[in-house]
């Protein structure tokens, strides 16, 4: 069994609305309850830690279907001013070194069972493993002045998404060793690479969106009408 740590602790200031996106709804229900339902369905997942705003706290749990507490136990932690802060309270209520711990974006509601099951194998085979999707751009690194400096190898660059999987020891370790030198990763993966450990990639899907703008929230409704199933039931993507 694995432990699952859901962030939804953000504002989305890119998403100029006054309603964190955490909340906005897709099919009528709110982002965070969309990506919920698929963990809370996963037979591997035992424990979920929903990490929020302290001030949304009662909010949540009161907008959660009654059903999701019968698939899985859910739990309700607030979350700090950065997304790294809120990862790690999230893994500061679980235990057990050796224990799966599957680390998620509330805003990514479109990520499958199957998605999850690969990122759960690859870390129980490696002790971590997140899902990403090779670039199909091409990606130049450019200066100060966005003066071109050169063009990246495309074919060794992959854009990483969650689920990220850790093994609970190696990633609270990794935590623990970044809050002690003040240092901020963009993923939780990062924290990782940096303890000097060796981090597998699977296959991840485009449509792992993660809701950051206006306009993903109109791409995300399409998608969701498009799939004409419940998300939670929904597999999308070449997963490997």
């Amino acid at each position: 069994m694995a432990f699952a740590v859901i962030v939804a602790a953000g504002r989305g200031k890119r998403m100029n609305c006054p309603v964190a996106k955490q909340y906005l709804q897709i099919g009528g229900k709110p982002l965070f309850v969309r990506t919920l339902e698929v963990f809370a369905a996963h037979p591997e997942i035992s424990v979920i830690q929903l990490v929020v705003p302290p001030v949304d706290i009662d909010f949540c749990k009161n907008s959660m279907p009654s059903e999701l507490d019968a698939m899985a136990e859910i739990r309700v932690t607030a979350g700090g001013e950065k997304r790294q802060e809120s990862v790690y309270q999230g893994l500061l209520g679980l235990d057990g070194d050796d224990e799966i711990v599957v680390i998620h974006d509330g805003v990514r509601p479109f990520v499958t069972s199957g998605l999850i099951s690969a990122c759960i194998k690859g870390a129980g085979e490696t002790g971590a493993c997140i899902a990403a999707i090779p670039a199909s751009d091409t990606l130049k690194r450019v200066d100060s002045g966005n003066i071109i400096e050169n063009t990246l190898p495309r074919d060794r660059i992959w854009q990483a998404q969650t689920p990220q999987v850790f093994v609970l020891g190696i990633i609270k370790s990794a935590f623990e060793k970044a809050v002690k030198e003040g240092f901020y990763g963009t993923d939780d993966a990062s924290l990782v690479e940096r303890t000097g450990r060796a981090v597998a990639v699977t296959q991840g899907s485009p449509l792992n969106l993660k809701i950051t703008t206006p306009g993903d929230i109109e791409v995300a409704e399409r998608i969701f009408q498009t799939l004409k199933t419940p998300i939670r039931n929904a597999e999308v993507g070449n997963v490997k």
